[in-house]
């Protein structure tokens, strides 16, 4: 264990103490959101990422472990384990090193070197290789039998066991190793005949770059047009610099063995070391751009959770259309659908005075605060339609994404949530409740149909859940969940609860009404002092019985705010709305060995507002009137745009029709930008010129007008 603190601290660049007690706290069975805001004293206050960066490595690290052991128990089982090579083994705890250090020794099916071998042609592979023999045609004779009929079979097979035992030496594999590392380049070719179908591929049908210059977006892009058999790969350093430093390596005569052994040299290159190296590097440079891939999708996931809520307001859903209409719902406050109704504002059907006294009527019989539309078909002409109406009250008009919406009306969780209801009036509710809480509804969709990813799916899936799982639950955490309206599915991604605890707080509110308490967390069935631990900082109980629950104050901190309360001659209360009192506090009296300043701080920061949502406040925005579709467009246009998603070449922008325009990452500001994250974020609303359409391909360049 304290390797491994060890070689962890030394890898992310953090203290050996802080490393040893977060995995301590893992391994105790606490989550990286309750270690990164309750435990900060333990790990010097690491957060979320850095967190889990250690959970990773660490597992990766027991992981390695456990091939270690797989791979000393073979070696030992073929007697051939010295105590120097059990030493390295042991000492290794780089993958590639010990799979080079396994390979002589690794179970093979039945390969061209073995098959000599069983013809015993061994020894006369020693005998090349020792490159001192100078009658080597005697010498050749003497190994011919049956089923080596004659001399050029017995060199052949030779040959065969030279070259594998090369691509089996550590020092060959690293010097191609490190000439692919310095100088592979990485091309691809359309594949004769593929032409036309693998259009969208056309950048790639003669592209080479050099391998380490080659950006994850151009590398998903090439592997996805390869799995598709539009495009032939390779991976490739200069041949004849491999080829001549391992023969520097193995050649060390002029003689005819030192002539077979060049022979073996090539056909090892060629046969089995490129392909093997060549395999090793399209592996690694395929995880890196799936990391970095990843990494985009997860922050642009985020910052699309924390997306500024509307709140608790009377909403009107409108999922757009033309042929099949507008759905309309009226949602109230808390979410719960009302009533549903079409209206057909739009071509072919033409019932504008209709669908205005519809809706006019629907806004003021449901008290409407706020209107939802979604961004699809027909969105711009709705959201027209909707504003030039008179209303009895004023109201807030947004365009909401409708990434995702699909799939959420058409899920179990749609059906359960609606029964009665078909999938049309579902996504116009999704619509709603996503402008009153962008987080509370989109934790009911996978995470990979919302909208935001970059060739999501030629990704490693696992990793790719792995990470959005991991970023739904910081952002659930950081925000925090109302203890009495969440749904299941919110519950779920709370620290220390998971789908089964979730059903059963849900079931147990049904039952037994609304919580007065989080203490009253602990008479739901399965909620043991572990699981309450790790989830009742994060639930939140507005006009509990103690004000402390609807605070992120922690329960096991109460007797500490209870305490400075007492101090101060005054109730919790009291504290929480008199800063005058606050300011009085001293933190430092209330200090103990578990208790530090980190703690103490945040206690007084969730004193000062209590139940405040972290997010920030939602802002209207409006596309330009004259702007509708892809013929308004002129360069030269300036407008406002939404950015939509971003990846790691720039970013998209809805600039309120179809088709969205791209920034590219040059286009962002006036200097270099490497991270488009550091300049722009998920529906942050700017202002772009129009540099570039392509009108054929429904192409728009833009560039970002700075503010």
């Amino acid at each position: 264990m304290e390797l491994f603190e060890s070689l962890i601290a030394t890898a992310l660049h953090i203290a050996v103490k802080q490393v040893g007690n977060t995995i301590a706290l893992l391994n105790n069975g606490a989550t990286i959101p309750f270690i990164s805001r309750y435990r900060k004293e333990a790990t010097g206050g690491l957060n979320e990422v850095e967190i889990g960066e250690i959970k990773d490595r660490y597992d990766k690290l027991c992981e390695l472990k456990k091939r270690k052991e797989t791979i000393l128990s073979t070696i030992q089982e073929q007697n051939k384990l010295t105590p120097e090579l059990e030493k390295r083994i042991n000492n290794s705890w780089d993958a590639t090193e010990l799979e080079d250090m396994y390979l002589p020794y690794k179970p093979k099916r039945k390969t061209r070197a073995e098959a000599a071998r069983q013809k015993g042609l061994e020894p006369l592979a020693t005998l090349l290789m020792l490159q001192r023999e100078n009658n080597l045609q005697a010498r050749v004779r003497t190994f011919l039998n049956k089923e080596v009929p004659d001399e050029e079979e017995a060199l052949k097979g030779a040959r065969d066991i030279i070259a594998e035992q090369i691509n089996e030496n550590e020092r060959a594999r690293n010097q191609v190793r490190n000439l692919f590392s310095r100088q592979a380049v990485i091309s691809s070719k359309i594949i004769k005949g593929k032409e036309e179908e693998g259009q969208k591929y056309r950048d790639y049908f003669d592209f080479s770059e050099p391998l380490k210059r080659c950006s994850s977006h151009r590398l998903l892009a090439i592997r996805r047009g390869e799995n598709e058999g539009i495009l032939k790969v390779s991976i490739t350093p200069d041949d004849a610099e491999c080829t001549e430093r391992l023969e520097r390596m193995f050649v060390n005569g002029r003689n005819e063995c030192s002539r077979q052994v060049e022979e073996a040299v090539r056909d090892a290159y060629k046969r089995l070391l490129k392909p093997s190296i060549e395999t090793e590097f399209s592996t690694l440079s395929k995880q890196k751009a799936d990391e970095e891939a990843i990494r985009v999708f997860a922050e642009n996931l985020r910052q699309l959770l924390l997306a500024p809520p509307l709140g608790q307001k009377r909403v009107l859903g409108i999922d757009p259309g033309y042929r099949t209409g507008c759905k309309l719902v009226c949602l109230d406050a808390q979410g719960n659908l009302l009533h549903n109704e079409t209206i057909y504002p739009h071509p072919p059907k033409n019932e504008k005075a209709v669908a205005s006294r519809k809706l006019v009527h629907l806004i003021e019989q449901y008290a409407i605060e706020a209107i939802a539309i979604g961004n699809g078909t027909a969105s711009r002409e709705t959201e027209t339609f909707v504003t030039s109406q008179r209303y009895d009250r004023k109201l807030q008009v947004f365009v909401v994404s409708e990434d995702g919406a699909s799939i959420y009306s058409a899920s179990k969780t749609a059906r359960e949530e609606f029964p009665d209801y078909d999938v049309t009036v579902r996504g116009a509710v999704s619509i709603g409740r996503r402008l009153m809480d962008p987080l509370a509804e989109l934790v009911k969709i996978d995470p990979k149909s919302i909208g935001v990813g970059q060739y999501q799916h030629d990704v490693d899936q696992t990793s790719l859940k792995k990470s959005l799982d991991q970023t739904v639950e910081n952002c659930v955490n950081q925000v925090g969940v109302n203890l009495n309206t969440a749904s299941r599915h919110l519950l779920t991604y709370i620290s220390g609860l998971g789908p089964q605890l979730a059903q059963n707080i849900v079931d147990y509110r049904a039952e037994n009404g609304a919580f007065t308490s989080r203490r009253e967390l602990l008479k739901v069935p399965r909620m043991g002092a572990k699981a309450f631990e790790q989830c009742a900082g994060f639930l939140r109980i507005p006009n509990g019985k103690n004000p402390l629950d609807n605070t992120a104050v922690h329960p096991e901190s109460y007797p500490i705010v209870e305490q400075m309360a007492k101090d101060l001659h005054c109730t919790v209360n009291e504290l929480i709305q008199d800063k005058s009192l606050r300011s009085g506090i001293v933190l430092e009296k209330y200090i103990t060995p578990t208790v530090g300043l980190p703690t103490l701080n945040d206690i007084m920061q969730e004193l000062e507002k209590p139940g405040r949502d972290p997010r920030q406040p939602i802002k209207v925005f409006e596309f330009d009137k004259n702007v509708k579709t892809l013929d308004d467009l002129q360069e030269g246009m300036e407008l406002p745009g939404i950015v939509t998603n971003i990846t790691n070449f720039g970013c998209f922008v809805d600039i309120g029709i179809k088709e969205n325009g791209l920034i590219h990452i040059s286009q962002l500001a006036d200097k270099y930008v490497s991270d488009p994250t550091e300049i722009v974020s998920i529906h942050q609303h700017i202002r772009v010129l129009v540099i570039d359409i392509d009108r054929e391909r429904k192409r728009i360049a833009l560039k970002r007008i700075a503010d």
